[in-house]
């Protein structure tokens, strides 16, 4: 079967194909490279013609709530119009865990993701996912220098590849709706994460957290980035992700 990975090319997303081959089924790579653009809706009627699975870990790094809601709002608008054009019979969206109790700009596009997902006309499957083992990585490159001012952040992070699979698995399935949360092996605080990822790695820098202001902060640092009820959980601890080759070089980037 083919199944269309939305922002193939991206580092999930490549995680996602590599998953798709390893079922023995054909990736098709929806991104500019490929003559796909998700955003103004260019290429999707020609490739996903045939195709009736769609897989989205399209992404923007933003912390801006409009630029979120503009790229989320387009692209998921985009995919799900052509799908129901071409006939797709099953789309699975990634989303986060906590996107719905933590107001950071970011989620905002992820909420607007789920609501035109749920609520269309596709069939779909919604996965949230806890945030990555790489997340760590991905605020210590964004703010160079001696110090790195890392947020007070409960979660319970897991590995890319473990969530690629899940959502694989899920698209090979019937679409259910809201599937259940998927989350690491254990809660672990984000400074915590990088000061272990900089001994990894033998750097030296000061790791400052910090908490952010007002309900946003109050609610990574409580909770409100953990999973609220059972659902399937990732094996790799992060250690384990810290020992790999996966780690020594990962940026954290989609």
């Amino acid at each position: 079967m083919r199944i269309a990975v939305a922002g193939g090319t991206g580092w999930v997303g490549r995680l996602v194909v590599d998953a798709v081959r390893a079922t023995g089924h054909e990736p098709v790579i929806l991104a500019r490279s490929t003559g796909v653009d998700l955003v103004r809706g260019s290429g999707l009627d020609e490739a996903l013609t045939g195709v009736p699975v769609v897989i989205d870990v399209s992404n923007t790094s933003t912390v801006n709530r409009k630029t979120s809601e503009n790229f989320f709002g387009a692209a998921t608008g985009n995919l799900l119009a052509a799908g129901q054009r071409v006939g797709v019979r099953h789309h699975v969206a990634l989303s986060v865990v906590g996107a719905d109790r933590v107001n950071w700009g970011y989620y905002a596009g992820k909420r607007l993701q789920e609501k035109l997902v749920l609520d269309g006309a596709v069939p779909a499957t919604v996965l949230r996912s806890t945030q990555f083992h790489e997340l760590a990585a991905q605020m210590l490159a964004t703010i160079p220098g001696p110090v790195a001012v890392v947020p007070q952040m409960l979660s319970q992070p897991i590995a890319a590849h473990e969530v690629a699979h899940c959502l694989v698995d899920l698209a090979l399935a019937d679409p259910s709706g809201r599937a259940p949360e998927i989350a690491g092996p254990q809660q672990l605080h984000m400074p915590d994460m990088a000061r272990r990822l900089l001994r990894a790695r033998g750097r030296h820098r000061v790791v400052l957290p910090v908490r952010l202001p007002g309900a946003t902060g109050r609610a990574m640092a409580g909770g409100g980035l953990l999973p609220t009820g059972p659902g399937p959980r990732g094996k790799q601890t992060f250690d384990q992700w810290l020992a790999s080759s996966a780690a020594q070089h990962s940026t954290g980037q989609r």
